[in-house]
């Protein structure tokens, strides 16, 4: 089984690699939200993005409890992710059950089993794209050691989706990535195909997608598009809805 460490440094270079590859946004985001759950004790974990209105959608989720929280942070106006996002500073709260400047968000984290919330943005410079979201089902304060990670998580996608531009030419990337978002709703229309058809959860449903398109070295987008479009080879289908979770 690799160390802490050996994870941190592959995570490292998988963020690194994307700088000079044709990535797929979404499955990026999406392993490195696996990743602070296996390194941080994280309970679940959420990336979000700005369109080019500047307003924040779910990108990637380590789970449907933690996208449903995410959306409701979102829907509410209210949260540690968007506090995150507006002041380009980390927030954090140790316990949710006590003193929460967020009512709503609070009621329904704690209701879903999180009592302590960690919120990052992820900057460059001036430039502030999202937040990485920790949710914690302890309360308390992460480590210092913990903070730095995530915080360089955070940094390090930034910079793999920046792809090496200056900070001012952000609002460029920002129009790029909108078709990143506006496939989300395509990849959630996939899901639920898949997890009708299979009789599964949401979330399996997801890693059966990402395995195959992953497999085949397929765009994770594409590979929805014809899900949804019907044009996805019957034999093709039956491949995917075969293949179980995969390993990051």
């Amino acid at each position: 089984m690799a160390t802490r460490e050996e994870v941190l440094a592959e995570t490292f270079l998988q963020l690194a690699d994307t700088i000079v590859d044709d990535f797929d946004v979404h499955d990026l985001l999406t392993t490195l939200s696996g990743r602070c759950v296996e390194l941080l004790d994280a309970s679940a974990t959420g990336v979000l993005l700005a369109d080019v209105q500047g307003s924040l959608q779910v990108v990637a989720a380590s789970s449907e409890t933690a996208k449903l929280l995410e959306m409701l942070q979102l829907q509410n106006e209210e949260g540690p992710c968007l506090d995150a996002f507006r002041t380009g500073k980390a927030v954090t709260h140790s316990d949710l059950a006590s003193a929460n400047p967020w009512p709503r968000f609070g009621r329904a984290a704690t209701a879903g089993g999180f009592r302590s919330v960690h919120a990052f943005p992820m900057r460059l410079r001036d430039v502030v794209l999202g937040t990485l979201n920790l949710f914690m089902a302890d309360p308390g304060p992460l480590s210092d050691a913990d903070v730095a990670v995530a915080q360089a998580f955070a940094h390090a996608a930034t910079i793999a989706l920046l792809q090496d531009k200056a900070a001012t030419e952000a609002h460029e990337l920002t129009a790029q990535l909108q078709g990143a978002l506006n496939s989300r709703i395509i990849i959630e229309q996939a899901k639920g195909t898949i997890a009708e058809r299979d009789g599964i959860g949401m979330d399996e449903a997801f890693e059966r997608l990402r395995s195959y398109a992953r497999t085949h070295n397929r765009k994770l987008a594409d590979i929805a598009q014809a899900i949804v479009a019907h044009t996805l080879a019957t034999t093709e289908m039956q491949t995917l809805l075969r293949s179980g979770r995969t390993a990051e």
